[in-house]
């Protein structure tokens, strides 16, 4: 028995001294309850929308007034025509347009019915569902107040989705599953390629070569990249023919910006690879490191509006945000580079800066 205790007694002494497995133990759990917690939430903080008023009366004037001072919406552009609703959207300046007819005021004291529209960016589904539903709300609570409903005197609420007519889930989850596979997947298995190597002694071949360290870096990317790109272009198709989600954009500027994020995910990968000492480590930070905040911290779910304002910032490093954001333009609403050109130059500056740290990481002898 004592055998046995100072057994037990030894495996807690080694796991105290393991740092990593202390971190997994510990830390891991904490950092995703917060993560979540402060993520995972259902509610819209500060949606931007706009207002369309073709009647300009004191009933719109004062509805436009309770839309305003809601917590959850923010009022931030007066449009003067309804072409440039789409136009707006297009340019992701708001999320929705409240239209209101023209003749508001009128048309409630005389004929006892007048329009209002809601009308939504449905890119993301669960965004525009849950917006439509505080924007009814409100719209309803000052038909209470006023007792409109009451009075006979009725407004008529049209809801309009604006490139997903049918909030089809699939128009926010192909985009989003496409992000976490080349991510998780790419970044894993090029990371466990190189480490792979340096596990079983062949690297020293390819240290013995006259091969440079970019070109090796290169070498073992060239494979993983052709794959990834028709792994890409199998889930947008499938996409297209099975969940009906449409590519309105250019087909070859969806495959360039995907391959792109590709090169990205790939070069993370192998700077995973020059920090990891062995195979285990490298999987375990390409599955917790980069697919956690791919799923959380991108938009793939969760508005990244709605987050802290903490988290707001870190997102802003996650590399399946930028290009969430490009696909999603290129796939849903038909636009060209001039849309997304920061995002695309964020996507380079990233794929050059983990390709020079690695080279600069990557060692010419083995330890």
């Amino acid at each position: 028995m004592n055998r046995f205790i100072g057994f037990i007694h030894k495996e807690f002494l080694h796991i105290f001294r393991d740092v990593r497995t202390m971190m997994i133990l510990f830390l891991i759990p904490v950092f995703q309850i917060l993560i979540f917690g402060y993520v995972v939430k259902n509610e819209v903080k500060d949606a931007k929308i706009a207002i369309l008023d073709l009647s300009k009366d004191d009933v719109t004037t004062e509805i436009i007034a309770k839309l305003d001072a809601a917590e959850d919406i923010e009022v931030v552009k007066y449009l003067n025509a309804y072409d440039e609703i789409d136009g707006e959207f297009r340019a992701n300046k708001i999320k929705a347009v409240v239209v209101f007819e023209n003749g508001f005021a009128n048309k409630l004291t005389k004929d006892k019915n007048a329009n209002v529209q809601i009308v939504l960016d449905a890119s993301d589904p669960n965004l525009a569902n849950i917006l439509n539903s505080y924007t009814t709300a409100i719209l309803n609570n000052y038909n209470k107040e006023n007792n409109i409903n009451a009075s006979g005197v009725n407004i008529v609420f049209d809801t309009k989705m604006w490139f997903n007519e049918n909030i089809s889930s699939a128009y926010m989850f192909v985009p989003g599953s496409m992000a976490l596979i080349l991510m998780v997947i790419t970044a894993l298995m090029s990371s466990i390629s190189i480490v792979k190597e340096k596990e079983t002694g062949t690297m020293e071949i390819l240290l013995v070569s006259p091969l440079k360290p970019v070109q090796i870096i290169l070498g073992k990317l060239a494979p993983y990249a052709l794959l990834s790109a028709i792994n890409a272009f199998s889930i947008v198709l499938i996409g297209n023919i099975v969940f009906g989600v449409p590519v309105n954009g250019s087909w070859g500027l969806l495959i360039l910006t995907s391959f792109l994020y590709i090169m990205m995910a790939l070069s993370l990968g192998v700077l995973v690879s020059t920090i990891a000492k062995n195979q285990q480590t490298a999987m375990f930070i390409s599955m917790f490191v980069l697919m956690l905040p791919t799923m959380l911290l991108s938009g793939f779910i969760f508005p990244i509006e709605n987050m802290p304002v903490v988290l707001q910032y870190i997102s802003k490093i996650v590399p399946a945000k930028y290009f969430l954001i490009a696909i999603k333009n290129i796939m849903l609403k038909g636009q060209g580079i001039p849309y997304f050109w920061k995002e695309l130059l964020v996507l380079i500056g990233m794929v050059v800066l983990f390709i020079g740290i690695s080279v600069k990481k990557f060692k010419i002898r083995l330890d």
